[in-house]
């Protein structure tokens, strides 16, 4: 490991326990910078509505550090819009933001029209997948970017347990992207969850980045957060353990190669000799060929966005 990420570590990862929540509220007072915390949505109603009930209840009623509760429904085929609004979240639906813009399937299309629907200083990104959620998932990330006016970007780390085991979650990490970081961007090894769906930044960055629509949306803007600001601007907070619903194995190789290819264009915008990925699923043939599409669009900085510099300006 690299001298400067073993000095990061002792200076850039907290635990949600370092700042408790009156001193990130005073914080917050003193500053005067309000927050918008987001959930992408796609047909989560089984844990979207008391993901949203616990930040409503521990973060804006007990302690005023959340300004709003944001959730963008990317075409849910269940009630998840219906359970998140009568928890309290404004809902709003992806097609429906930007709308002279077609949209695309993915989570990164979410996150990146999110911006044009929320007004936080500070914008926190969580999954609305969650179980047993704690509202440390936001405090814990969003303390930082209050106490630290230094820190633009936090990425929450966690224990991800799969079928009871500690720690066999986030395949995809490290079969995929920990080797890239490590290999190619060797100043963000230290990042434990570098694929995790909970992180806030300061809106100031997010509106410069350039989103990838798919899955590649979180390493994407981690390494070109890291060529933005530098590594000290970036940092960890534990915040314990996350519980979600787990993706199969076929699901994960479809991940991996967006997240490939989203590595691959920041490595050498080359061309692209074949965007798909062939799986193959046992049929009543013998094995079926199954060819998808692999996710390569992305959306420009939100800063460059015609409606977003007229809101701006409003």
């Amino acid at each position: 490991m690299l001298e400067e990420v073993e000095r990061w570590l002792s200076t850039r990862s907290w635990s949600a326990n370092d700042r408790p929540l009156h001193r990130i509220l005073a914080a917050k007072q003193r500053t005067g910078q309000t927050v918008s915390v987001v959930l992408p949505a796609l047909n989560e109603e089984a844990t979207v509505g008391d993901i949203v009930a616990v930040i409503r209840h521990d973060l804006m009623r007990q302690v005023p550090l959340v300004d709003e509760v944001v959730v963008v429904d990317s075409g849910s085929t269940d009630r998840t819009s219906e359970v998140a609004a009568a928890a309290g979240a404004r809902v709003v639906h992806r097609d429906d933001i930007l709308p002279r813009l077609p949209a695309v399937p993915g989570k990164g299309e979410v996150l990146w029209r999110s911006l044009l629907v929320t007004r936080g200083d500070i914008v926190c990104f969580v999954d609305a997948d969650l179980r047993d959620f704690s509202s440390d998932f936001v405090s814990g990330i969003m303390g930082p970017l209050l106490t630290e006016p230094d820190v633009d970007l936090v990425k929450a780390m966690y224990d991800r347990p799969l079928s009871g085991a500690a720690g066999q979650g986030g395949r995809v990490t490290e079969l995929m992207a920990r080797p890239l970081l490590n290999m190619h961007w060797p100043q963000l090894a230290g990042f434990v969850q570098p694929l995790g769906g909970e992180y806030a930044a300061r809106r100031s960055l997010l509106e410069q980045l350039p989103f990838p629509v798919g899955y590649g949306v979180e390493l994407g803007m981690l390494v070109d957060a890291l060529h933005m600001v530098g590594l000290d601007a970036l940092a960890q907070v534990d915040v314990g353990v996350r519980k979600h619903r787990h993706q199969d194995g076929q699901a994960l190789g479809r991940m991996a190669a967006a997240i490939y290819r989203t590595a691959q264009l920041r490595l050498a915008r080359g061309h692209l000799i074949r965007p798909s990925l062939t799986q193959f699923e046992r049929g009543e043939d013998g094995f079926e060929p199954r060819t998808y599409s692999v996710d390569t669009e992305e959306r420009p900085p939100m800063v460059d966005i015609a409606e977003y510099q007229a809101r701006k300006a409003a």
